[in-house]
């Protein structure tokens, strides 16, 4: 994948060499070790001029003679790029990484997806980040949590291939509390929930496979099922959530994915009435339905109803859970509920992939969930998103009304909002990020909508009100 290089480097103003030979020799050393690839870009000589602290006539003539050694080339328009004859150039006697890069099973991912994760970090206003602000996470909890998890240890070998013994009893009597009924044989402890989707397209989808999903979806701005060549089909949503009859009467391995509760990215709930059809409609077809339950716990107005796990009579569901939207998502742990033989072939791959999830942080959960108070907590932490959400909209209206619609959540992180046709949404994001502003196109999520996805539990009311201004601001350039 075609990719803008970091220069990670400093010259040596001190050093014998010249500095352009400095400067040759670093970008021969990253071409030689293959962390530049065929096709890479650099940055251009004015930037590299800048982040170095050099003339443009010393990068000038780096170039210039990284050029003449065939290294790179320059093409009016195109920057300047590492060639593919660098490659027979340099590493005569070395492996050929660009043919290994593009040969392994998992496919890169989306172009934007990548330009978002690189630039995270760095960006000053984040409306695009899912997951709660440093601001709302309980560290002072987490410590405490972690404190005792320490005083009680008993050992730090590996665990049990479903996971702590301990969590699991401890998730069985929380999913109770949603009319959930299992055991801890029913359930695999993850590293969070993306773990068990990677688990599950490795040891339960055949090549080929049909995934019905909502016609925006999380699931979309995912690679995970590229491995097995899934074929998408999108299943249309009304008011009342999935209009699962559209899905045809086919055959061959087929699945749902769904997020019933708080959907990412357009925070729809379905309803009781629907979820019961849908789960009816499942169970006669023998469809096999993934449950992401990720925002079940954030209901900013009234208790979403029961997941569609709780009425599952024959196991037609595979219930995924995570601590990463409403704790703290650097503990990477999340759970998947199924039958016993799904989650005994999932949990001997996952011994295969990485031996267990973090020991250290299932006790940390066992502890945070076993806390007297942790209940009163996720009560402030849905007061305190509900303040966030209606600061966003409230912004929304101040700046964007006249300009584009979205929907009032109920629960989650995310309003969707749809924009004017004429907007073009790669432009738009290029425009906001070169501001300081990091967005969300609805395209990560496989629409064709001109929609954006915007998350109010990251930035802070002003930065998002910020945002938002500045999200204004293109749009009417674009407008005009």
């Amino acid at each position: 994948m075609t990719k803008t290089v970091t220069v990670a480097w400093q010259p040596e103003t001190a050093g014998k060499t010249p500095v352009y030979q400095q400067l040759v020799a670093y970008c021969l050393r990253e071409v030689r070790v293959g962390n530049w690839l065929a096709g890479d870009r650099l940055p251009s000589q004015r930037q590299l001029a800048a982040q170095l602290g050099l003339n443009r006539s010393t990068v000038h003539a780096a170039m210039a003679e990284l050029q003449a050694l065939g290294v790179v080339q320059t093409a009016h328009g195109g920057g300047t790029r590492v060639t593919a004859a660098s490659w027979s150039t340099l590493l005569a006697a070395s492996p050929d990484w660009r043919d290994w890069v593009a040969a392994g099973e998992f496919t890169a991912n989306q172009p934007l997806i990548q330009t978002i994760n690189q630039r995270e970090p760095t960006v000053p206003i984040r409306l695009s980040t899912g997951e709660l602000g440093p601001d709302l996470l309980p560290k002072q909890r987490v410590q405490a949590a972690m404190i005792q998890a320490a005083n009680h240890m008993t050992t730090l070998n590996y665990l049990p291939a479903r996971g702590s013994l301990a969590l699991r009893e401890a998730l069985v009597e929380r999913l109770h509390r949603w009319g959930i009924t299992t055991t801890p044989d029913n359930v695999l402890i993850t590293s969070g929930s993306l773990q068990a989707l990677q688990l599950i397209t490795a040891g339960l989808l055949e090549p080929g496979a049909t995934v019905y999903t909502a016609p925006a979806s999380y699931l979309r701005s995912l690679r995970v099922l590229e491995a097995v060549q899934a074929k998408w089909v999108p299943v249309p949503v009304d008011g009342e959530g999935l209009a699962y009859w559209h899905i045809p009467q086919t055959t061959g391995a087929q699945l749902l994915y769904t997020v019933p509760t708080f959907a990412n990215p357009l925070g729809t709930v379905t309803s009781v009435q629907r979820r019961r059809d849908l789960l009816d409609f499942a169970q006669r077809r023998r469809l096999p339905i993934i449950e992401d339950s990720a925002y079940q716990n954030l209901w900013l107005a009234e208790r979403p109803p029961e997941p569609l796990k709780a009425h599952d009579r024959h196991g037609n569901v595979l219930y995924l859970g995570t601590v990463s939207k409403d704790l703290a998502p650097g503990l990477r742990v999340g759970w998947l509920v199924g039958p016993s033989a799904v989650v005994a072939r999932l949990a001997d791959i996952k011994m295969q992939m990485d031996y267990g999830a973090s020991s250290l942080s299932q006790m940390t959960l066992t502890a945070l969930f076993r806390a007297p108070d942790f209940d009163a907590a996720q009560t402030t932490l849905r007061n305190r998103l509900r303040e966030r959400r209606d600061a966003a909209l409230a912004a929304l209206t101040a700046e964007l009304t006249g300009l584009a619609t979205w929907n009032r959540p109920t629960g989650g992180f995310y309003i969707w909002v749809q924009l004017p046709a004429q907007v073009e949404l790669n432009r738009l994001f290029q425009a906001a990020l070169q501001a300081g502003v990091l967005i969300n196109p609805g395209t990560v999520y496989g629409t064709t909508e001109r929609a954006l996805r915007l998350s109010y539990a990251y930035a802070t009311p002003a930065d998002f009100r910020q945002g938002v201004r500045v999200l204004a601001r293109l749009i009417q350039d674009q407008l005009r």
